[in-house]
């Protein structure tokens, strides 16, 4: 089911953003393929799976076997699209570099997922997202005024710049593909996907409309009408009241004094700021956070609650749109986007390392004297 149903994927093992990418292709319909490395322990089917490996088969192969090797080059030539996340030049001493896959497969799209890229100075080094995201500036950009810049989770470069581009760039050169017969290499760099999503503040940057330091801008906290403030309770509401209209209906229906810093005709005025924000903080100080969205919920005043991981799976809201699913005995992310024509859904839970092998196998091919002998080899498990 789902709109990429029929499209072909094999992931080679790996964390972070490689797998989040096959995962957003197995919920839109891809079959994807999974390459775990054999474990030396037993596996435990009843152990708890990472829900992000949901909606593949796993193989298990040794790349360092010969006949493991010849598993992967296989699957390749059985593939649309395969992703990888090594260092660069990994696959390559591996045997299993575009130019072996594109040997057994023209059409192969293959994407190569890394957070410094395929070259430059810093390629071959080691480095996780908060590495990655502070060399583009966007970490020095996220925090408030006179404090350490605040790392946003792994959302903006392992996730944001680095899965969704690499998706991006799959799905495209698989239309390239299908349109020539020519398969490409896709490389995927975090910092490069990172710095693509912060040009909207590059551009606020040309126009003159952000050059602040940090905590002192429009998005960042400096702006009193895009800013979290604490209620009487001590409860978190995000307010975000940007344009004109919806700071008018946030001023009306909150009952704020509209003193000179508050008031709407000097909203854009960064002198008034500071004192606005103590202004508004403390007449939310002044009511618990049930209160406020009995007054502002649902209305133009663009507020909500900050709710933490807990309180978002019971959200009405969230529950009407069926955001969150019960699958494999929890609850997880339904597949975004949606489509009406072609609707997603989920299908398989994660799968333990291997748990498919004999199944992959067989797809490619190999009968069971064949499958034999690859586990007597160490090859797969």
């Amino acid at each position: 089911m789902g709109p990429l149903a029929g499209l072909r994927v094999v992931e080679l093992a790996g964390i972070g953003p490689v797998p989040f990418a096959a995962m957003l292709l197995a919920d839109l319909g891809a079959d994807v393929v999974r390459v775990d490395r054999p474990s030396p322990f037993p596996v435990d089917p009843a152990a708890p799976r990472d829900p992000v490996l949901r909606g593949r088969r796993s193989v298990a192969v040794d790349l360092k076997a010969e006949a493991g090797r010849d598993v992967v080059l296989d699957l390749a030539g059985w593939a649309d699209v395969l992703l990888e996340g090594f260092r660069p030049g990994v696959m390559e001493r591996l045997g299993l570099g575009p130019d072996a896959c594109h040997l057994r497969n023209p059409a192969l799209v293959y994407g190569r997922m890394t957070g410094w890229g395929q070259d430059g100075p810093r390629a071959s080094q080691a480095g996780h997202d908060i590495d990655y995201i502070a060399l583009t500036g966007a970490l020095h950009a996220t925090g408030r005024a006179d404090e350490q810049p605040v790392p946003p989770l792994n959302l903006v470069g392992d996730l944001g710049g680095g899965a969704l581009y690499l998706v991006v760039g799959a799905l495209a050169g698989v239309l390239h593909a299908r349109t020539t017969g020519q398969g490409q290499v896709v490389d995927a760099a975090i910092v490069d996907g990172t710095v693509s999503l912060a040009h909207f503040i590059r551009g606020l940057q040309h126009l003159g409309m952000w050059g602040a330091p940090r905590g002192r801008n429009l998005l960042d906290t400096g702006a009193p009408f895009y800013e979290v403030y604490a209620c009487a309770d001590g409860l978190p509401l995000a307010v975000g009241a940007l344009e004109p209209q919806f700071y008018d209906e946030l001023v009306r229906r909150s009952g704020i004094e509209v003193t000179p810093e508050v008031s709407p005709e000097r909203r854009l005025d960064p002198r008034t700021w500071p004192e606005a924000k103590r202004q508004w903080a403390a007449l939310f100080a002044t009511r618990p956070r049930a209160e406020w969205l009995d007054l502002l919920d649902h209305t133009d005043a663009c507020v909500a609650p900050v709710l933490d991981w807990d309180e978002s799976l019971r959200d009405e809201h969230l529950a009407a749109r069926g955001t969150y699913v019960e699958h494999d005995g929890f609850l997880q992310a339904s597949p975004a986007p949606r489509f009406d024509v072609t609707p997603a859904a989920l299908d398989r839970p994660a799968p333990w390392p291997g748990q498919h092998t004999d199944e992959v196998l067989a797809l490619l091919g190999r009968d069971a004297v064949a499958v034999s002998a690859l586990r007597s080899a160490g090859a797969v498990a």
